[in-house]
């Protein structure tokens, strides 16, 4: 695909090709709901409203949706391979099925994070971190992960406010030791909190953290999804770009860890094409319709997860914690954060939202 740079649309658009096709049984087996509360649902059931991202729905393309599950499976198992996911493309779908099931503990739908941790303490320590990050020159998984153990772990562990520094550094090195080839040494780390807190002290909240989540560092970030579903939609190389920073402004907001990566990833990407506004080809819908047919949650969920990104993305330029915004301000990052269109993010949401959001979608069956 040459406009997006991520995969050729050939095999999407040859619709006849009866290579791989799947069985009715196996077919069945595949779309089936799958949702957060761990509960199936067939396809023909009411589930509040799901929601496909595409504005013309199954009315412009009735010979698509017999096709697919062939055509998502397919296209799945081409970008995990190019993305550099996978190693094995035997395994590939079972993987991504894998990646769908793990969304339930992928959040903290429900919780809420303590009372002293107020969101204006929240923001300071979460664009701290990413600033760390960005010097360490860690790979942008690693800043996702941290956070999710940051957020999982303060609702785990009692931590004073004078702690709340070393807890986040402590994240950010258990992430990269699980996502990094090269990591700092502990005294780097206490540097780099102006010796506030000595290697001893490190070394017990990492093995306090460690204990109370029980050694399971594993998580599917958002990032993923993004790639996943820009690749096999076609998407631009700038809307990934303003889908990363989207995903990098949620971090800050406290109101998003009841979201599940994918919902995330879909409301990024959404906002991100919403803003964007680029002219697709017919091939290009065709891409995006097929991207987004994986379930991503109801309408309001979506909605509602759209809105924060976009309200904080109106902000961003104006806070004083802004290291994303002046981190994607770069010519490396397209200066996605300074796009004009992102002042009136909310506005154009309030407008766009009606045609864009379909009422159809597949879903995965919770095994």
């Amino acid at each position: 695909m040459a406009r997006a740079g991520f995969c050729d649309s050939k095999p999407l658009l040859d619709l006849h090709n009866k290579e791989g096709r799947l069985s009715a049984q196996a077919t069945d087996d595949i779309i089936r709901g799958f949702h957060g509360d761990g509960q199936t649902t067939s396809v023909g059931a009411c589930v509040d409203k799901p929601v496909l991202f595409h504005p013309g729905g199954l009315q412009g393309l009735p010979h698509l949706q017999a096709w697919l599950p062939n055509l998502l499976r397919r296209e799945v198992e081409l970008s995990l391979e190019k993305l550099g996911l996978i190693w094995d493309h035997t395994y590939a779908w079972e993987m991504f099925l894998d990646m769908m099931r793990s969304q339930a503990h992928n959040c903290l739908a429900g919780a809420e994070l303590p009372l002293h941790f107020t969101d204006s303490t929240r923001v300071v320590l979460v664009d701290w971190l990413v600033q760390v990050h960005d010097m360490m020159g860690f790979q942008a998984d690693t800043l996702h992960l941290a956070i999710h153990l940051l957020n999982q772990s303060l609702c785990r562990i009692k931590v004073t406010m004078s702690n709340l520094q070393l807890l986040g550094m402590v994240c950010l090195f258990l992430a990269a030791k699980k996502e990094e080839c090269r990591l700092p040494e502990v005294s780097g780390l206490c540097y780099l909190m102006d010796h506030t807190y000595t290697k001893q002290q490190l070394l017990r909240m990492e093995r306090k953290v460690l204990c109370a989540l029980k050694f399971n560092l594993s998580y599917c970030p958002p990032l993923n999804f993004v790639f996943i579903f820009a690749s096999i939609g076609q998407c631009s190389a700038t809307v990934v770009w303003m889908a990363r920073y989207l995903l990098e402004l949620s971090l800050l907001e406290g109101q998003c860890v009841v979201f599940s990566p994918m919902q995330l990833a879909g409301a990024a990407l959404c906002l991100a094409r919403q803003v964007l506004q680029e002219p697709l080809t017919p091939e290009g819908e065709a891409a995006w319709y097929l991207a987004s047919s994986v379930y991503t949650g109801s309408e309001a969920v979506l909605l509602r997860a759209m809105h924060i990104l976009a309200t904080a993305a109106s902000h961003a330029s104006n806070q004083e914690t802004c290291a994303p915004y002046m981190k994607f301000s770069s010519p490396e990052a397209m200066h996605v954060s300074r796009h004009p269109r992102l002042k009136s993010a909310p506005a154009l949401l309030a407008v766009g939202t009606a045609r864009s959001l379909p009422q159809t979608f597949i879903r995965f069956e919770n095994k």
